[in-house]
């Protein structure tokens, strides 16, 4: 397929996020004519309109004469495919993409691996690129770090492309097709938004009913909405998950991993040997890990990558950013970065990653509380948290609910929380900030605060 001709058309770009502002570019050196338009204000949107020059500006609200009128509009993934506007574009028959739908139509011929989910997305995408450009020049991004129309106006060449795509991407895509796609899970998301769980499972479903044969479909096989949703490819489909080696399968034998890591099997459905193998790298612990590794590893093996190349790359993958990342060691002692770990759930799968056994986690919780129990982490604390540390806001909270289970302290910041814990730390223990909370009392982000975590970790690893 060849890429569209913009020429002289007229496109409207709704949403002056980072895709948005892409999309908008993009259009602009096709020499169309864009009107970008945003229900904030040119104040709040200045430094962000450098660039945008060329294009005719609708700010602090829309206006239907700019949706109706257009030849194409495209869709920043932060507006809702509700808007009344769209539907007034769609009611006059002007085609509605979204960023990911239009990049993708200026990069024909390149294959795509196309991976959703509610939960493991950004780690899969990232492993699964890595594995990729193990064997060949890969570009990652989509919902995860660069947009897909940026990477376009880059002129950057790609033999592969690993795209995160979220809800909000998928519910715009016309033709995007991915020659592997990969569902990770289904659970209620974005649920004001799509309408209920039915309506959020149908805009990722998106991504399968555009495939063709030929095309693999991976799913995860304890999922039923995620079967039933890469049931409608037309390719093949192969599942992941946990049990005996299965044809057409990757599979984890399941229990704790031995010396070696955790094997994974992955037995091809045409009959050919089977594969092993090896997820020993700390930066893929957890159970939910070895679901992303079995994902990204029949992603890889779906493209061609050769299995020795995807051993190396599972081998070497450096993980993501406050996700379970190791930041310090010395002595024996682990310090990991689960700033990411903003609700109870997150922190439940970040601990749960460290097998029961002798207690060695000092666990840092704390910040802003989402008025959410921390009870469900009770199941968890026994044989694995040494120490229990408290920080923010909600210390109080997270004390009275789990502080009867380990010593506790209370220590107010981070910094305090660090400090505590380097005192208590023995040869063996891994200090795990997982906060369980939003970082809001004291950070701007879950990102400052994990810098912040890493910089007192360097300091006390010393």
């Amino acid at each position: 397929m060849a890429a569209p001709v913009l020429e002289g058309r007229k496109v409207t770009v709704v949403g002056l996020a980072r895709s948005g502002l892409a999309a908008a570019r993009l259009c602009l050196r096709e020499r169309a004519a864009v009107t970008v338009t945003d229900r904030r204000p040119e104040a709040e949107l200045a430094p962000a309109l450098a660039g945008l020059e060329k294009a005719r500006r609708r700010l602090g609200g829309h206006d239907r004469a700019d949706f109706e009128g257009a030849d194409l509009v495209v869709v920043s993934p932060g507006v809702p495919g509700s808007l009344p506007e769209l539907q007034a574009a769609r009611n006059r028959g002007v085609p509605v993409w979204s960023e990911v739908e239009l990049g993708w139509r200026f990069l024909p011929g390149t294959p795509v691996v196309g991976i959703t989910g509610t939960n493991g997305k950004s780690t899969t995408t990232a492993l699964g690129a890595a594995l990729l450009s193990r064997d060949r020049r890969t570009f990652a991004g989509g919902n995860l770090g660069t947009p897909l129309c940026e990477h376009v106006l880059s002129g950057e060449r790609a033999e592969a492309v690993v795209l995160e795509l979220s809800s909000f991407q998928l519910e715009g895509i016309e033709r995007l097709r991915a020659q592997v796609a990969a569902i990770l899970n289904v659970t209620p998301d974005h649920l004001d938004r799509h309408g209920g769980v039915e309506g959020y499972a149908a805009a990722k479903a998106r991504l399968f009913a555009t495939q063709q044969p030929g095309d693999v479909a991976v799913a995860n096989a304890r999922d039923p909405r995620a079967l039933a949703m890469a049931g409608a490819s037309r390719g093949e489909r192969l599942t992941f998950g946990f049990g005996e080696p299965a044809a057409g399968a990757a599979r984890d034998p399941g229990g704790e991993p031995g010396p070696e890591g955790s094997a994974l099997w992955y037995t091809p459905a045409s009959g050919r040997a089977p594969e092993r193998y090896l997820l020993r790298n700390r930066a893929l612990r957890g159970r939910h890990n070895r679901e992303n590794a079995m994902a990204a590893l029949l992603c890889a093996r779906a493209m061609g990558v050769p299995g020795e190349a995807v051993q190396a790359g599972l081998d070497a993958f450096p993980g993501l950013p406050h996700r379970l990342e190791l930041v310090a060691e010395r002595g024996g002692i682990e310090w990991v970065n689960d700033s990411k770990a903003t609700n109870v759930d997150s922190t439940w799968v970040g601990l749960a990653a460290f097998p029961a056994g002798a207690p060695r986690v000092l666990l840092i919780m704390g910040g802003r509380g989402k008025r959410a129990p921390y009870t469900p982490l009770r199941e968890l604390f026994a044989g694995r948290v040494k120490a229990l540390l408290t920080l923010g806001e909600d210390g109080p909270t997270v004390e009275r609910e789990l502080g009867d289970l380990v010593p506790t302290h209370a220590c107010g910041d981070l910094a305090g929380a660090a400090r505590r814990a380097a005192a208590l730390a023995a040869p063996g223990d891994v200090v795990l900030l997982s906060p369980a909370c939003a970082s809001y009392d004291q950070f701007r982000s879950y990102e400052e605060r994990g810098e912040a975590f890493r910089r007192l970790a360097a300091e006390l690893a010393r």
